[in-house]
C-alpha cells in the first residue's frame, strides 16, 4: 500500500439518533451532534497534519458522508468540488431492513447481530454480504490506494470496518471469510499507512452501530 489513507466515519444522523438501520438509504441528514463530530474530526485532522497538505478527497455518495466531508475539507483547505464520489465506498446494503428500527427487527426475528463484535449475523432479503462489500472495496484499493498519494475517505460504519481490515491485512473473520476491523464510534478518524493504524480522533459520544 502506498501513501497514507485517512478514514473518517460520518457524523451522527437522524436515523442513528432514532436507532434505525441506514444501509443504502441515500440521504439521512446529520444531526447537530453529527455536524459537531464532523467539525471536530476536521479540526483534529488539520492539527495532526500540522501544515496545509494536499489530500485526495474521496467520499461515499450518501448525503451524510458528503455533509461530513464538506465540513472536514474546509478545515484542511480542501475544495469540496474536487471530492471524488465513489459508489464502492457506500455502506453495506441492508435490503428490506433499511429504514427500520433495530428493536423492531429484533422483536420480529430475534438477535441478528453479534453483541461482542456488533457484526450482522444474518443477511436480509436484498442485502449484501461482507464478502460482497470486500469485493468492491478491494477493487477500489487496487485502483486508488497503490498510488503514492495521501487521501481522506469519508464513509460508513460497516464499510469502513471492512476497508480498514483489508488495508491492515487483518486475518479473515472465519464466519464471513473477509477481514473486518473493530468498530469505532461515529465521529472517529484514523490514519492507515505502512500497514499500521493510528487513531487521529476517537469520539467518546458517537454510537457504534
Amino acid at each position: 500500500m502506498a501513501g497514507r489513507t485517512f478514514i473518517a466515519r460520518h457524523g451522527e444522523t437522524v436515523f442513528n439518533a432514532d436507532q434505525r438501520i441506514q444501509g443504502e438509504v441515500p440521504h439521512t441528514p446529520l444531526t447537530r451532534t453529527g455536524f459537531a463530530q464532523a467539525d471536530a474530526m476536521g479540526a483534529a485532522l488539520a492539527k495532526w497534519l500540522g501544515t496545509r497538505q494536499t489530500l485526495e478527497l474521496w467520499s461515499s455518495p450518501a448525503g451524510r458522508a458528503q455533509q461530513t466531508m464538506a465540513i472536514m475539507a474546509e478545515h484542511i483547505g480542501g475544495d469540496f468540488h474536487d471530492v471524488k464520489l465513489d459508489a464502492r465506498l457506500r455502506e453495506i446494503d441492508m435490503g428490506e431492513w433499511s429504514g427500520r428500527r433495530f428493536a423492531d427487527i429484533e422483536a420480529e426475528i430475534g438477535p441478528f447481530a453479534c453483541p461482542e463484535t456488533r457484526l450482522f449475523t444474518q443477511v436480509p432479503q436484498g442485502g449484501e454480504t461482507y464478502s460482497e462489500v470486500a469485493a468492491r472495496l478491494r477493487d477500489w484499493i487496487d485502483e486508488v490506494v497503490r498510488i503514492p498519494d495521501a487521501r481522506l475517505v469519508v464513509m460508513h460504519g460497516m464499510g469502513s470496518r471492512v476497508l480498514r481490515g483489508l488495508l491492515l491485512n487483518l486475518p479473515a473473520d472465519p464466519r464471513f471469510g473477509v477481514p473486518i476491523a473493530p468498530s469505532l464510534p461515529q465521529g472517529s478518524l484514523v490514519m492507515i499507512g505502512n500497514g499500521e493504524e493510528k487513531i487521529i480522533r476517537l469520539d467518546q459520544t458517537g454510537t457504534v452501530e
